[in-house]
């Protein structure tokens, strides 16, 4: 890759200037940490090979605690690096805190990456469009010989599984001699089930399978086979992506195998306990929104006279016009430190798009406008393909921006090679005046 700026003025960077295919920073996914050099800003970001660069980021004591990760994020080669597995998990300590229930069991911190399947899938058939592993080991196809969980028998524990794959959407599910075993969810996005404030005791929530879009995670109490089971998997279910989407076909990601004297993970949930901090959630749903905006996600070929040009990807508030993202970019929303939004985003394309922003959780309100009242604060949410005919799929959520948080940051479709391709945009969030916070600009800017 030919060097490239990332800014006309290099004052506005952080670190390095030009652009190589070795270029690196670090996003700390789900945090609502600082959007400033040498925390958690992206935007103007750039350390590149044989550089010394030093991150001190301050993770504040309002912080749910829970499951996040980090990986690059340098806009237009940001998939390439995590599909090479330039990740990791980080967790917040102190669930037990709140769901002491988690006290004193064994956790297994699972990561899934994906990463380049040789040839060109045709869409819609069974060969992944990228093959997965598990803590590094390799499950790809075609045969799908899968990674190992070792376990005692029936044996509780915590599995904390970090979906953090460039491209590929995880249906999670645990079968026993083929049928489907409850995962008890504790967490989602690193915020507490049943307690996104902190200030109730955690909820448990039964599933049989969990969607983890790219980026999503999840922490679940598993119960371990029994002795007389006889195959257990922890598999991936198909996803129909729509007819532009990838292939995720079902397969399996982990064999379960069963012994008395399987060792044991090396961490455990401490069985000690502290008062909780109060975390930035608290009310959020009872908050009178002081914005509503409508943003779309949409695609369309580099030149529609070609058929095999590139596809170009946007995300766009609703009045303005469609753009490729760029750091130069002025930000598509401004809003003001103290803010309460709701924001509803179609999806018009023929493909799945999994909505993530930057620094603040959001509160899940409406799922293709029937309200959901699961009260869940995320920091992922998946909307699905559009079909060709009839409304579009959307989500309605309610962002969050009473916390101290200041600055530019971003927001995009966490399939990287979308984001890759342009769909990723800058908010600004001004901090707040003197006499109290302004209101925020409402509707499309």
């Amino acid at each position: 890759m030919p060097g490239m700026a990332v800014s006309g003025k290099a004052s506005a960077t952080c670190g390095a200037v030009t652009m190589t295919a070795s270029s690196v920073n670090l996003h700390y996914h789900g945090t609502n940490t600082p959007p400033t050099c040498h925390q958690d800003e992206v935007i103007r970001t750039m350390i590149n090979s044989g550089d010394a660069f030093q991150y001190d980021v301050q993770f504040p004591l309002d912080e749910p605690p829970g499951l996040y990760w980090y990986h690059p994020h340098i806009h237009g080669i940001s998939e390439a690096a995590v599909l090479g597995g330039a990740s990791g998990a980080l967790i917040v300590e102190g669930i037990q805190n709140i769901n002491p229930e988690v006290a004193g069991l064994p956790q297994q911190v699972l990561l899934i990456r994906d990463n380049l399947v040789p040839g060109n899938p045709d869409p819609g058939g069974n060969i992944p469009s990228w093959d997965i592993s598990l803590n590094c080991v390799p499950v790809p196809s075609p045969g799908f010989i899968p990674a190992v969980i070792q376990t005692k028998p029936s044996e509780k524990q915590i599995w904390r599984v970090v979906n953090a794959s460039a491209d590929t959407i995880i249906d999670l599910q645990l079968q026993y001699d083929g049928t489907p075993q409850p995962l008890e969810v504790v967490a989602l996005d690193g915020v507490p089930i049943g307690s996104p404030d902190g200030t109730s005791r955690g909820k448990r929530k039964a599933e049989t399978d969990i969607l983890l879009a790219p980026g999503a995670r999840a922490e679940f109490i598993v119960t371990g086979p029994s002795s007389s089971v006889k195959t257990a998997t922890l598999m991936t279910l198909n996803v129909d992506t729509g007819p532009d989407g990838d292939n995720d076909p079902t397969r399996p990601i982990a064999a379960v195998e069963v012994s008395a004297s399987a060792p044991e993970p090396p961490l455990t949930i401490p069985y000690a306990f502290e008062s909780t901090h109060r975390q930035r959630f608290l009310d959020l749903d009872r908050e009178k929104p002081t914005a509503a905006r409508a943003l779309y996600f949409s695609e369309v070929l580099s030149d529609p006279s070609d058929p095999n040009s590139l596809t170009n990807f946007f995300i766009t508030v609703n009045g303005q016009t469609p753009t490729l993202f760029s750091p130069d970019n002025p930000p598509a929303i401004v809003t003001t430190q103290g803010a309460v939004e709701d924001w509803t985003i179609e999806n018009r394309a023929l493909e799945n798009h999994e909505f993530h922003i930057h620094q603040i959780h959001f509160l899940l309100l409406e799922q293709d406008g029937v309200p959901v009242n699961n009260g869940q604060y995320l920091d992922m949410i998946q909307i699905p393909y559009w079909s060709g005919t009839g409304p579009y799929p959307s989500v309605k959520v309610r962002m969050d921006f009473r916390g101290p948080l200041v600055g530019d940051f971003v927001y995009h479709c966490h399939i990287l090679g979308h984001e890759d391709s342009g769909m990723m945009a800058i908010i600004r969030v001004k901090p707040s005046t003197e006499h109290g916070h302004e209101e925020s600009d409402t509707g499309s800017r």
